[in-house]
């Protein structure tokens, strides 16, 4: 049987706009819905499509100070308000350009990631739900970081907790840069489990997402890490990944698990410095959704994050959701959508294949075993601790 699986999407999301020439363009959700419905994902019987409704003043607060929320709702009506520094805020040149609009821009970011938590808890036949316009984890509590106004993740964690009083969640994060944001707000809380694979913080902003970051109180041992090495391939993050994920969710066993999945370990990003290749995400998306069937009540809410070559992103969040309908994807792209991308981005190299395959990572690994004997050692320490001190750990949350 094949459950049924949620996609929350509106053209609205083109609102969330740092301008044309900020490395996070709305353009690629166009790009990635128009791809979903190219190659007839969008009509699939087991898919509901649903048009997400802005978050509240009330829901943003769970999360971020009045101060902060007041500040961006002032500065969204007139970005040159006099009488805010934008700056104390995380807002201005530079990451967080504020734009006209904004503060209605990212509440529409949270209400749809709330309706993905919502539709995953409340409607018994969803088992699935997916919001790729959100995953802006690196937001605050009062202020804006890395491209995130509100933190749309923790929104929707905090509405999941007025649902149930002790619920647990499991928030798994695969983004290069670390889940900093989510993380931070949920450090003292034992029942939410953040998880994060990035590369690592001493080569890459945020510049946290050590393996001693373990949480604090109540919450400690809450918080797991796995900074990785610039140039991680496909086989050793899959070694890792596998090996590690399933463990952690069996003993956690979170009432749903919530995922980031931002595909900036693509090895053509132009912000980082790893060596994924699109291939490897469809055995990312599986271990999740057997994990999700084994360890997770068969609950998974997913959301976006980053990824900055418009023609990665929407071929990895397809093969996403292919992989949550159970569908079996060919390695050709619709030549429809290749004369769109043609059309939109005449500047860029156009891609051919659904999925791509990063064998230079592999052949340079190959060609300096003194790197690669380096990278394997490393990620077996990230092996022996994910044994020896976080299974430990989670086994004394409360």
């Amino acid at each position: 049987m094949v459950d049924k699986v949620g996609l929350i999407y509106t053209d609205k999301y083109q609102d969330y706009n740092f301008g044309q020439d900020h490395p996070l363009r709305p353009l690629r959700l166009q790009l990635t819905y128009s791809l979903m419905e190219k190659l007839g994902l969008l009509r699939n019987k087991s898919l509901e499509i649903r048009t997400p409704k802005p978050a509240s003043k009330e829901e943003i607060l769970r999360v971020h100070s009045l101060e902060y929320v007041n500040a961006v709702e002032k500065l969204s009506i007139n970005p040159r308000e006099p009488n805010i520094s934008p700056f104390v805020y995380g807002l201005g040149p530079g990451d967080n350009p504020i734009f006209k609009g904004m503060y209605e821009a990212s509440a529409l970011v949270c209400g749809a990631s709330i309706m993905a938590a919502d539709m995953v808890w409340n409607d018994n036949n969803i088992a699935i739900a997916f919001n790729p316009a959100g995953g802006l984890h690196h937001a605050l509590k009062d202020r804006a970081s890395g491209f995130c106004i509100f933190n749309d993740i923790a929104v929707a964690i905090k509405y999941l907790k007025t649902l149930q009083k002790n619920i647990r969640i499991a928030y798994l994060d695969i983004d290069c840069h670390h889940g900093d944001g989510v993380q931070w707000i949920f450090y003292d809380d034992p029942r939410v489990l953040t998880i994060s694979f990035h590369q690592s913080g001493k080569f890459l902003f945020p510049g946290s997402g050590s393996t001693n970051e373990t949480g604090e109180g109540a919450g400690k041992g809450s918080s797991i890490n796995f900074p990785l090495l610039p140039g991680t391939s496909n086989k050793m993050f899959l070694k890792l990944f596998r090996y590690c994920v399933p463990r952690i969710l069996e003993t956690f066993s979170p009432d749903v698990l919530f995922t980031q999945l931002g595909v900036d370990m693509h090895y053509d990003d132009p912000l980082t410095q790893m060596g994924l290749s699109l291939s490897v995400y469809k055995d990312i998306a599986q271990t999740i959704r057997t994990s999700v069937r084994d360890y997770c009540q068969n609950k998974w809410i997913a959301v976006g994050g980053g990824g900055y070559l418009m023609t990665v992103v929407p071929r990895a969040w397809t093969i996403f959701l292919g992989k949550m309908l159970d569908v079996n994807l060919e390695n050709e792209l619709p030549e429809s959508w290749i004369n769109e991308v043609k059309k939109l981005l005449p500047y860029e190299d156009t891609p051919y294949l659904l999925w791509d395959r990063n064998d230079k990572a592999e052949l340079q690994l190959l060609s300096h075993p003194e790197i690669a004997k380096k990278m394997i050692d490393y990620n077996k320490e990230l092996k022996i601790l994910c044994d020896e001190k976080y299974i430990p750990s989670i086994k004394n949350l409360e």
